[in-house]
């Protein structure tokens, strides 16, 4: 028997054109929503499509990078802390996991003395019987509203939450959520581990719980038939679009939610840099910067004109050495001539001084003989 929360109003959310980049790219882009307060909004999309940081951002745990967004009247990301005050998470793997050891009944004790010490005024701190009473009343009113009689379990409240099956658990993180009494609840990976039947029954919780009031934001592959959902896709390539599930099939009555088409929303793991550089042929092709084959044309092309630079280099050195061989061996040449020129007229005339002197010596030879005749 599923119960309700009682004097809940509920959270209206807005979105245009929401963004959130983490290191490895965008988790979503250009994101639109308006929804009003107490409706069940399933945010459907494939695995890696960006789904839970959408979840996280809508709730004040995850600041968006662009785009604004309105949780009950709250501008996002300017007062995120207030949102998260106003907002609660159920089942979100590796943000609110259960611990196996614990029973059920010291979850619910523990998530009433939270409660206790942070959700309420500090006066009420001084008066702790009736806090401890209004917990209980808070914790029991949870339990009926999540469907989650302890009377069934194996153990009652002392049963480890390892034993529990899947949907048991799921009902004890939506209650767990619930103690608070928040206006807008986040469950991620509604439809995980479910049979058909399961699954019926999980979507049924949550539809209850958006009909007492409540804003609920469900993370799902596929939102069924009948659910009553405003269903946001998220995942397909091109366009993010809206449709709400009815009773009659996958189009029911016309929903609250908008979502014009707009950039595809895909995982931070998945999608790199969207202003990073192209890689490869496709840079190549799209005649920007990139790797690749790019990068190997432009290598060779730099290695042909290297090559060849040096090679003039090379033939112009050689030409340079081999007309200052050329102009070394003129030079000397020069030299040599030049210093054979003066030494041959020496030469020349200490030949012609030598006959000269012959020439005088014997005429006066001559002389002296004709004289000693006469």
């Amino acid at each position: 028997m599923v119960g309700t929360v009682e004097n809940i109003r509920g959270a209206a959310v807005t979105a245009e054109g929401l963004g959130l980049r983490g290191p490895r790219g965008w988790a979503f882009r250009s994101m639109d929503l308006d929804v009003p307060a107490g409706t069940l909004v399933a945010l459907e999309g494939p695995s890696g499509s960006g789904r839970t940081s959408l979840l996280l951002a809508l709730t004040g745990r995850m600041r968006p990078c662009e785009g604004r967004a309105e949780v009950a009247g709250l501008a996002l990301p300017r007062r995120m802390a207030a949102v998260r005050r106003i907002s609660a998470l159920g089942p979100v793997p590796g943000v609110t996991d259960l611990d196996p050891a614990l029973t059920v009944a010291e979850h619910l004790r523990e998530r009433a003395l939270l409660e206790r010490r942070f959700g309420g005024p500090f006066r009420a701190l001084l008066h702790p019987r009736a806090t401890r009473a209004e917990a209980g009343e808070r914790v029991g009113e949870a339990l009926s509203a999540a469907g989650l009689d302890l009377e069934t379990l194996p153990k009652q409240g002392r049963t480890a939450v390892r034993d529990l099956e899947r949907l048991e658990e799921l009902r004890l993180c939506v209650a767990l959520a619930l103690v608070g009494r928040p206006r807008l609840l986040a469950v991620d990976d509604t439809d995980l581990k479910l049979s058909d039947a399961e699954r019926a029954e999980a979507w049924e919780l949550l539809r209850t719980v958006a009909d007492s009031g409540i804003t609920v934001l469900a993370v799902c592959s596929q939102a069924p038939r009948g659910a009553g959902a405003v269903v946001v896709r998220a995942g397909e390539p091109g366009a993010a679009t809206t449709k709400t599930t009815g009773a009659g099939g996958d189009e029911g009555p016309a929903g609250t939610g908008t979502a014009p088409p707009g950039p595809a929303t895909t995982d931070a793991d998945e999608t790199p840099e969207a202003d990073g550089p192209a890689s490869g042929t496709a840079a190549a092709d799209a005649g920007g910067p990139g790797t690749g084959t790019a990068d190997g044309g432009d290598s060779v092309t730099r290695d042909v004109s290297d090559a060849g630079t040096a090679a003039a280099r090379d033939v112009s050195d050689a030409g340079t050495d081999a007309a200052q061989d050329v102009s070394d061996a003129g030079t000397a040449a020069a030299r040599d001539d030049a210093g054979a020129g003066p030494a041959a007229a020496r030469t020349g005339t200490t030949t012609r001084t030598t006959d000269e002197q012959d020439t005088t010596e014997e005429g006066a030879a001559d002389a002296l003989a004709e004289t000693g005749r006469a």
